[in-house]
């Protein structure tokens, strides 16, 4: 799964997408801060791969993505909108494939604009990146080429403060960066990183007006932070060996990122810094019991603009949650099950 799967929809209520062999499902509170429905499937009767990105505008609709087998050893992109966790998802919607018919080429991503629109970016037959958009209107636009080479690993879209959208892609030697110079335009191939990034630990979070932040652990083990423009600073050192999961929040009176991850004991690993300030350091707490080793973690903010914490392990299908209590510094209520 590409991303946050624990989110706030437009009504306030928290939700969490699951995924199963051949289904996308929804479960989400009956009211904010409630007991939880029992999992619904979205997108329709239609089969789909075990695999799913998902983003959200600023309308909080969710934008879910996935691959759907269409003919025999292919496969096509498909894409639905959650409008609320009390409504039915939109069916799935065919919007093809990077290089017109194939298998799949990668896991997708996408970043969801400040008009609504959908990015969808994947990596293609050739190694690069394509992406499609949703047009202002409806409908979409046609498959574009954004260049790239030897891409690995998961995708990170982020939309920025500023509501353009950018994206960043693990490559052997380092990280690519393609960023919209406005509103609906093609993102450009702007900078490339030089360092020992390991694949499928990308994540991109908007950190000020101007910036998005990369998060990526570096080949030593250290949890990284990068702005373009600027070099990489180092944060603090992986908690345990999957991505990193990040929010932009106020901690007592402070914009701060909270960092999440699964530790290496198998506990939930939180850590805080203010935004953008990476040399104040950080250090990891953790939480929680010890969850199965295929456990991932996601983070968001409830109605009152208190931090959650969820945790999901799809063997099991064991959804965990906490809060934020009400005082002073990053204290968390006990996890339970929902």
């Amino acid at each position: 799964m590409n991303v946050d799967w624990l989110i706030r929809g437009r009504d306030g209520r928290l939700s969490v997408y699951l995924l199963s062999e051949a289904a996308v499902r929804c479960r989400a509170e009956r009211g904010p801060g409630g007991p939880w429905d029992p999992p619904r499937t979205v997108g329709g009767g239609q089969r789909v791969h075990p695999v799913l990105a998902l983003g959200q505008g600023p309308d909080r609709y969710a934008h879910l993505v996935s691959w759907r087998p269409t003919v025999r050893d292919e496969s096509g992109l498909v894409h639905s909108t959650h409008y609320r966790p009390d409504l039915a998802a939109l069916d799935w919607h065919p919007i093809g494939h990077p290089n017109r018919t194939g298998d799949r080429t990668g896991t997708p991503a996408v970043a969801v604009d400040a008009q609504g629109r959908a990015h969808v970016f994947v990596r293609n037959q050739g190694g690069g990146v394509s992406m499609i958009a949703q047009k202002l209107k409806g409908g979409w636009g046609p498959w574009r080429d954004l260049k790239g080479h030897d891409v690995q690993g998961d995708l990170a879209a982020v939309t920025g403060t500023s509501g353009l959208v950018e994206l960043y892609a693990a490559v052997p030697d380092g990280v690519l960066h393609w960023r919209q110079e406005e509103a609906g335009g093609q993102p450009a191939l702007e900078e490339a990183l030089e360092a020992p990034v390991r694949a499928d630990t990308l994540r991109a979070l908007a950190t000020s007006f101007d910036s998005t932040t990369l998060f990526f652990t570096d080949a030593s083990g250290d949890v990284c932070a990068w702005r373009p423009g600027a070099k990489p600073a180092p944060v603090l050192a992986s908690a345990g060996p999957g991505p990193v999961c990040a929010i932009r929040c106020e901690l007592d009176g402070h914009d701060c990122t909270l960092l999440a991850q699964r530790s290496a004991s198998g506990r939930v690993a939180f850590a805080a810094y203010p935004t953008e300030d990476e040399a104040a350091g950080a250090w990891w707490t953790e939480s929680g019991p010890e969850l199965p080793a295929d456990a991932s973690v996601s983070l968001a903010e409830d109605e009152h603009g208190r931090v959650v914490a969820a945790s999901l392990s799809p063997a099991t299908g064991e959804l965990l949650l906490t809060r934020r209590k009400p005082e002073p510094v990053l204290a968390l209520e006990p996890w339970h099950p929902v």
